[in-house]
C-alpha cells in the first residue's frame, strides 16, 4: 500500500471483546459494559446512548437505527430496521398547494417518527443480557457530569451555530450562552438529556411511544405545523428483516434491504467483480474510473427504484440479478466518463454514527444510528436534550417509490455492513457519510479483499467520492497525476470537500480473538480487552 493518511494508526487486536466507534468515551462505555459481563448487544446500545451525549449533532434518541447482528446462539445473521415513518397528517396535495417546490428539509415538517429507542429496546429484549437501565448508566453519568468535546466534533458542532439559534430548545441545549458551539477540549453538560435518559431507564420505550415524552414531542411539533400524531408514535414498530447479499470472491457481503441504500453497495461489487482490479493498481486513474462508473450505474437505479419496501415495484433481488448486472456492466466505458442519472439532492447529505462491537461468545453487531443532517431538523423539544431527525427530507416529489406521502419510510442513507465466509461471521463494518456510504463500503472491501490491506490500512487509505453527473472529489494523498488522468477521461474534479469522505469502523473475527480499526477521519478509536 502506498497511500496513507497522516494518522498512521495500528490495527487493534484483543482477546475477548472489542468496540470501535467515532468517539473515545463511547468506545470506553461499550468496553465497560463488556467487562461488566454484558454481551456485544448490550455494548452496542450503551455505546449508541453515549454517542447521543458526546456526538449530539450526528445521532441520538431523535433518530433511527439499523443493525446487522450475528447471533452466536442462533448461529445466524439477523437484520433490524428501526426506522420511523412519516406523519399521518402529511398531505402531498396540501404541501404543493402552498407553493412548495421542494421537500421540507428542516423544522417540524421534516420530522419523522424517531425509531432509535425502539431499536435499542428491541435488541436488548431479544438478544441482550443487561437491563435498559444498566446500559444507559454510562451515558446518563457523562450527560450529567459533562465531558471535554473532541476536536472534529467541536468544529462540526460550531459550524451549525446559526442553525441552532433558529430554535429556542436547540439554542438553549447546544450553544454556550446561546451564542456559540464548544471549542476543542471545552467542557459540556446536558442535564436535560440526562433526565430524559433517566426517565427512559425507569419507564422503558413506552415513555416515548405511548407516554409523557411522546405527548410532549407531539404537542410541540403540532404547534409548529408538524405532521406527526400520537397515533403515529403508538403504531410504530421495529421490523426484523432478512438481509440481502452477494458473493464477492468467496466472501458473502451483507446489507439490509430497502428502504436503505445498501443494495447500491452490493450492485457496485457485482459490477466490478470480473475486472482485474489488482492489476489496475490501487487508486490509479483506471481503478478509480471503474469505481466511479459503477457508482453512477448503481445510484441511477437507487434514485429510480428504491424507497419504502411497500412502495417498490422492482425488488432488490432483481437489481442484483446476474443477467441484469451483466447488462448494466456493458455500460461501463473503460476510456470515457459517462453521464448517468445523478442521485437526488437528498442523497448527498447525512450525519450519522456507525459502531461495531463483538464479545467473547462470538456475537458481532454492525450498528448505525442517525438523525440525518447535522442536528437533524434543528428542533429540540425544550427540556429533552436531544435533536429530532429531519429524515422526511429524504423523500422526493417525483412519482415513484420514494415520493413523499403519509405513513411511509423515506429512502435511507444509513447502512450497516457485514461479511461472512463459508457461513461464519467474518467482519462487521460501516462507513458514514450520506452517498459516501455505499462508495465507502465498496472501497473498504476492495482494500481488504483485493489489495490485502490490514484493517487499519484499509480504513485510512485515500478515497474518491462521486457527487453527481461527472463531478468527483479526490482525497489526498492521491496525487495530481492521477487527478489529471481522471480529467482526461471526462471526470470533473470539484474542490468542494465539505461533504467529506465519510468515517468508518470495523471489526474482524480472527481464528482466536478480534482485530478492530477506527477511521482517523473521526475522533474515535477501537478498543478491546
Amino acid at each position: 500500500m502506498t497511500e496513507k493518511t497522516t494518522a498512521g494508526r495500528s490495527t487493534v487486536y484483543s482477546s475477548y471483546g472489542t468496540v470501535a466507534t467515532s468517539q473515545p468515551l463511547a468506545s470506553s462505555a461499550g468496553l465497560q459494559i463488556l467487562q461488566q459481563g454484558g454481551n456485544a448487544i448490550d455494548s452496542a446500545v450503551a455505546t449508541a446512548a453515549m454517542l447521543n451525549v458526546v456526538e449530539p449533532h450526528m445521532t441520538g434518541l431523535g433518530g433511527d437505527v439499523f443493525a446487522l447482528l450475528w447471533s452466536a446462539s442462533e448461529q445466524g445473521l439477523v437484520g433490524l430496521d428501526a426506522s420511523g415513518k412519516s406523519g399521518s397528517l402529511l398531505d402531498r396535495t396540501e404541501l404543493l398547494g402552498h407553493g412548495a417546490d421542494s421537500i421540507p428539509r428542516t423544522g417540524a415538517r421534516s420530522v419523522t417518527v424517531p425509531g432509535a429507542l425502539s431499536g435499542w429496546c428491541a435488541l436488548l429484549d431479544r438478544y441482550g443480557t443487561m437491563s435498559l437501565s444498566q446500559v444507559l448508566a454510562p451515558a446518563i453519568q457523562i450527560a450529567e457530569r459533562g465531558f471535554p468535546v473532541t476536536p472534529i466534533i467541536a468544529r462540526q458542532w460550531s459550524e451549525k451555530r446559526d442553525f441552532l439559534r433558529q430554535d429556542p430548545g436547540a439554542e438553549k441545549t447546544f450553544l454556550y450562552d446561546g451564542q456559540r458551539g464548544p471549542k476543542p477540549g471545552e467542557w459540556f453538560q446536558n442535564p436535560d438529556l440526562a433526565k430524559s435518559l433517566t426517565n427512559i431507564a425507569k419507564e422503558g420505550s413506552q415513555i416515548l411511544y405511548k407516554g409523557d415524552l411522546g405527548k410532549k414531542m407531539i404537542d410541540s411539533l403540532s404547534s409548529r405545523g408538524g405532521y406527526l400524531t400520537l397515533e403515529d408514535l403508538e403504531n410504530h414498530q421495529v421490523e426484523w428483516v432478512d438481509p440481502i447479499s452477494v458473493n464477492f470472491r468467496g466472501y458473502d457481503i451483507w446489507e439490509l434491504p430497502p428502504a436503505g441504500q445498501g443494495v447500491a453497495a452490493l450492485q457496485m461489487l457485482k459490477l466490478l467483480e470480473p475486472f482485474n482490479l489488482k492489476e489496475m493498481g490501487h487508486n490509479t486513474a483506471t481503478y478509480l474510473h471503474h469505481i466511479i462508473e459503477a457508482k453512477k450505474l448503481a445510484f441511477a437505479d437507487l434514485a429510480t427504484y428504491v424507497g419504502d419496501r411497500n412502495s417498490m415495484t422492482v425488488s432488490a433481488q432483481h437489481l442484483l440479478d446476474d443477467t441484469y448486472i451483466a447488462g448494466r456492466r456493458k455500460l461501463i466505458e473503460p476510456q470515457r466518463a459517462t453521464t448517468q442519472i445523478h442521485p437526488s439532492p437528498e442523497m448527498t447529505r447525512t450525519e450519522t454514527v456507525y459502531l461495531a462491537t463483538a464479545d467473547k461468545d462470538g456475537n458481532m453487531v454492525s450498528f448505525i444510528n442517525s438523525i440525518y443532517e447535522h442536528f437533524g431538523s434543528g428542533v429540540v423539544i425544550p427540556g429533552t436534550g436531544f435533536a429530532l431527525q429531519n429524515r422526511g427530507a429524504g423523500f422526493n416529489l417525483e412519482k415513484g417509490p420514494n415520493q413523499i406521502g403519509p405513513k411511509k419510510r423515506p429512502l435511507h442513507t444509513i447502512i450497516p455492513g457485514f461479511v461472512t465466509k463459508e457461513g461464519r461471521p467474518w467482519m462487521a463494518f460501516g462507513v458514514m457519510g450520506g452517498s459516501m456510504q455505499p462508495q465507502g463500503h465498496l472501497q473498504l472491501l476492495l482494500n481488504i479483499l483485493v489489495f490485502e490491506m490490514t484493517l487499519q490500512q484499509a480504513l485510512e487509505a485515500a478515497r474518491v467520492r462521486h457527487l453527481s453527473d461527472s463531478g468527483i472529489i479526490i482525497e489526498k494523498p492521491i496525487g495530481n497525476t492521477v487527478c489529471g488522468e481522471l480529467e482526461q477521461l471526462g471526470h470533473q474534479l470539484s474542490d468542494n470537500l465539505q461533504l467529506g469522505f465519510g468515517g468508518g469502523q470495523a471489526i474482524i473475527n480472527l481464528s482466536q480473538g478480534w482485530a478492530a480499526g477506527s477511521d482517523p477521519r473521526k475522533d474515535g478509536m477501537a478498543i478491546g480487552y
